[in-house]
């Protein structure tokens, strides 16, 4: 069968490097089962290899693509009943193509009450705020956000009120997030009032943080020595040094826990984050073919948008 798919041969910016190119697939190999997609979103998670920044563990030419969901149209005997199923196809091949073929073990079955867009979206954001409240419990805390009007940071922040936090702040560039996240409990601060800023950061006790580069700066040097500080992106594209009177500060980087899931454990975390999903408010989603899918890059890059573009393959198939 042919496969429709984006890929770069070389590093640099997207939107100069992806090509959609046509080939025959390779046969399914044991084990694998093969998902036919339907929608997949673009992340920075996803256009951020594409520059080069991890170069050394991608291996070129590649696929862009981390997440979507798709049909299960082959599967081996052992998981013949996921055949017509939507599912997750975790950590199989890059999901901006046609079909993608992965682990059996790792397809995560969407339930019927999970419409198809959010499903889309159902594993790199919902999975890495569920991750870091994990490790850095905020029962009893004052938590702040930054870039609050992201995906991940959305669900940090109502995540974070039903696990205890008793206050959750969130710092925004545009104007057009301030009400939106009001409207989920999440105290609006604009980045520009830097007075504000700095005494929220003061009176914070964690810190979950995706821009790096000066905002990070000004919110460790404000913050007490007892604070937490995680960093989990770097949105603005900036470094930032650290300085021995910050308080304690973790990176967090969601492909260093993939290798310690289990298959089982896999499927257990999404038994949480279903029911989790199910009931957050969450970005609208807005739908471009995936022939067109310069115009989603265009789209995902505006100021102040308040949906996720997600490319949609429906157009492809049969």
């Amino acid at each position: 069968m042919d496969n429709t798919a984006l890929c770069y041969r070389q590093f640099g910016e997207p939107e100069s490097v992806l090509q959609q190119e046509t080939a025959a697939k390779a046969p399914l190999q044991p084990g694998m089962l093969r998902v036919q997609m339907l929608l997949s979103p673009v992340n920075a998670s996803d256009l951020i290899p594409i520059t080069g920044a991890y170069r050394h563990r991608i291996t070129l030419p590649a696929i862009a693509g981390y997440e979507g969901v798709g049909r299960v149209i082959a599967a081996p005997d052992d998981a013949a009943s996921l055949l017509g199923q939507r599912v997750l196809p975790l950590r199989g091949e890059g999901t901006w193509q046609q079909t993608v073929d992965c682990p059996a073990g790792l397809a995560i079955p969407v339930p019927a009450t999970i419409e198809t867009p959010l499903a889309a979206r159902a594993f790199i954001n919902p999975l890495a705020a569920w991750l870091m409240l994990n490790l850095y419990p905020v029962q009893g805390k004052r938590v702040l956000l930054t870039a609050a009007g992201s995906d991940c940071a959305i669900l940090l922040g109502q995540w974070a009120q039903r696990r205890g936090a008793t206050e959750v702040y969130g710092i925004h560039r545009s104007a057009v997030h301030a009400d939106r996240l009001r409207a989920m409990g999440i105290v609006p601060i604009a980045q520009q009032e830097s007075d504000t800023v700095r005494a929220v950061a003061a009176a914070s006790d964690i810190v979950f943080d995706a821009t790096g580069g000066e905002l990070a700066l000004t919110l460790l040097s404000a913050m007490r020595s007892s604070g937490q500080f995680i960093c989990y992106g770097l949105l603005s594209g900036q470094p930032f040094a650290l300085q021995r009177h910050f308080p304690p500060m973790h990176w967090f980087h969601i492909r260093n826990t993939f290798d310690s899931f289990s298959p089982q454990a896999w499927q257990a975390a999404f038994t949480e984050i279903w029911p989790l999903l199910a009931e957050s408010q969450y970005s609208d989603a807005r739908l471009l073919p995936f022939n067109n899918w310069p115009s989603a890059l265009t789209d995902y890059r505006q100021a102040g948008r308040t949906h996720k573009p997600l490319l949609d393959f429906t157009g492809l198939n049969p």
